[in-house]
């Protein structure tokens, strides 16, 4: 395919809100993001696992809402695995703030003029401690704190993998 058949692609995936490549495209991710959450980092909470990694790729690669989708159902799937520990209400509020901040990982990767690393920390802080302070609801300050480590270090850890991820297949005619 040339640039002008890419181009077009593009502009017609944004006409047609639901095509079969879109609805593919976030189905493949939200498998990925379904077998990450069966990979846990030991928390306190139990939830914290490696589900958000194909959202945040998602976000970068093929867009904002694609991305938000799959991150905030691979939430969900991984707060399924564990039984909904911290209630279905507030799983759906992370799972919402976590696809906030995957359109904004998107927004700073690429409209920033520094690059990807001012979105991976930004991201990072923002899903690892300020997403933190709505345990705050469910367990206290001393839910937040001790959850907050753990939160941030799965955090970073499924940013960079997304990020590491988008670098290698970012010039190719994958995406």
């Amino acid at each position: 395919m040339n640039n002008m058949e890419i181009i077009q692609e593009k502009k017609d995936l944004k006409k047609n809100l639901w095509s079969v490549k879109r609805v593919s495209i976030i189905a493949i991710f939200l498998a990925l993001s379904a077998v990450g959450a069966m990979i846990k980092i030991p928390s306190p909470i139990g939830t914290i696992g490696l589900d958000s990694a194909p959202g945040y790729f998602c976000a970068l690669a093929f867009g904002g809402v694609e991305g938000a989708i799959v991150i905030g159902i691979g939430h969900i799937l991984s707060a399924a695995v564990c039984g909904f520990p911290l209630s279905i209400p507030i799983h759906v509020v992370i799972a919402l703030a976590m696809m906030l901040w995957s359109l904004v990982y998107r927004w700073v990767a690429f409209k920033i003029k520094y690059g990807i690393i001012p979105a991976i920390v930004l991201v990072s802080l923002l899903n690892g401690v300020v997403t933190c302070f709505l345990l705050v609801f469910v367990g206290g300050w001393g839910m937040v704190f001790g959850t907050m480590p753990f939160l941030l270090l799965a955090s970073a850890v499924n940013i960079i993998i997304s990020a590491i991820a988008f670098k290698f297949v970012q010039g190719s005619k994958l995406i």
